[in-house]
């Protein structure tokens, strides 16, 4: 019975690749599902971040500072806007994520972080930015620079910088503690912050009215890491995002207007060097009273969280409300689901594919995109 079953796969495997014009497919098992990862580019050079168009296509970040369009199919890259802004490129920065407007389809505007070098008496600095652009055609126009991290400081790794629009059409920024570790804590620096802005750049009114004098008005939540994922919930429109630890500790946390979320004080993993177990986690890993409880976390290893989803569509119907989540030193991709806040199951998937997954997208078909750092844009569907 087994043998039949899988003769049955393979025969099945074989007559979707002839029918997808000989692309490169792989399958594999979920819990729920018979996936298929199918490779539709592999000529990317360090991808970061990707958001679908109107049209199907396809924008993609390059660490180095180019953004492209890929064709609607995925094989071909149409376009490459070489005029952004100066970037780091060096270490984790470089050109990083990038999201269209809430209103994209009437006043053309994309969004985009990165890592931005200084100049004058910053030169050798260098600080998460966010810019924008109109896509006039095949090009960016009209740019400017909305935001700047304060301050700039040396150093080439955490700049977090995952964007996501809010409901309101408000934008949420998320900045690493760009390895400095309490500035996290400082409310005087947006490191190691969830930020909140304008589409154009301002302030919004209802930002959290913090106590410390000297505290910026754009932080929105402190004590981050490096939080390299973020989407909405469905249901409560919050914002959720998965953040790297440091020997262990990786979280998954439920974002909430003027709370503190602990590092460095407090985590699950240990400092680089220290043997892991339980004594060494910082704080003792408990978060509560004083810091808010990650919903999930990752120990002893760290899985190295990436670009998360919440699954909304009917092609993988079982995992709607669920969190795909990209792992770059786990090599994979999570699922994760939860009743509320609470964790109840999760899923390795495609470890097979010995793949640092840097992004997750949900596509205009209900189809899943991947990143990888290798340079491919796989998409995953399921064999009928």
């Amino acid at each position: 019975m087994k043998f039949q079953v899988s003769l049955t796969l393979s025969t099945a495997l074989l007559l979707y690749a002839q029918s997808a014009s000989a692309q490169k497919i792989t399958a594999s098992k979920s819990a729920d599902y018979t996936l298929l990862v199918t490779e539709l580019q592999s000529g990317l050079q360090s991808p970061w971040g990707m958001a679908f168009l109107p049209d199907k296509r396809l924008l993609v970040t390059q660490k180095s500072g180019a953004m492209l369009i890929v064709s609607a199919n995925g094989s071909a890259i149409e376009y490459r806007m070489d005029n952004l802004p100066a970037v780091a490129d060096n270490g984790q920065g470089g050109l990083l994520d990038v999201v269209l407007d809430p209103d994209f389809s009437e006043n053309k505007y994309v969004y985009w972080s990165y890592a931005e070098p200084g100049s004058g008496p910053e030169k050798g600095l260098s600080g998460t930015a966010v810019a924008r652009g109109k896509l006039q055609g095949n090009a960016l126009k009209s740019m400017q620079v909305l935001y700047r991290q304060t301050p700039k400081v040396s150093g080439s790794g955490h700049f977090g910088s995952r964007l996501v629009f809010g409901k309101d059409k408000v934008l949420f920024i998320s900045l690493g503690d760009r390895q400095k570790f309490m500035p996290a804590q400082d409310m005087a620096q947006s490191i190691g912050k969830i930020v909140r802005i304008n589409r154009d750049g301002s302030l919004p009114k209802d930002n959290p009215k913090w106590l410390h004098p000297k505290a910026l008005p754009e932080i929105y939540s402190l004590g981050h890491r490096n939080p390299q994922g973020a989407a909405l919930h469905p249901l409560s429109n919050e914002l959720w995002v998965s953040e790297h630890g440091p020997q262990g500790g990786d979280e998954i946390n439920r974002v909430l207007a003027s709370k503190n979320y602990g590092w460095p004080v407090v985590s699950y993993g240990c400092n680089y060097g220290q043997p892991e177990s339980d004594k060494c986690r910082l704080g003792g890993g408990k978060h509560v009273p004083n810091y808010i409880e990650p919903l999930s976390y990752w120990v002893p290893r760290s899985i190295a969280p990436s670009g998360m989803i919440f699954y909304s569509g009917k092609v993988f119907a079982k995992w709607n409300e669920n969190i795909l989540l990209g792992s770059l030193a786990g090599t994979a991709l999570w699922r994760l689901q939860f009743s509320g806040t609470k964790e109840i199951k999760r899923e390795r998937l495609l470890a097979e594919l010995g793949e640092r997954i840097r992004d997750v997208e949900l596509g205009p078909d209900g189809l899943v995109y991947l990143l990888t750092d290798s340079g491919k844009l796989l998409r995953l569907s399921k064999l009928n």
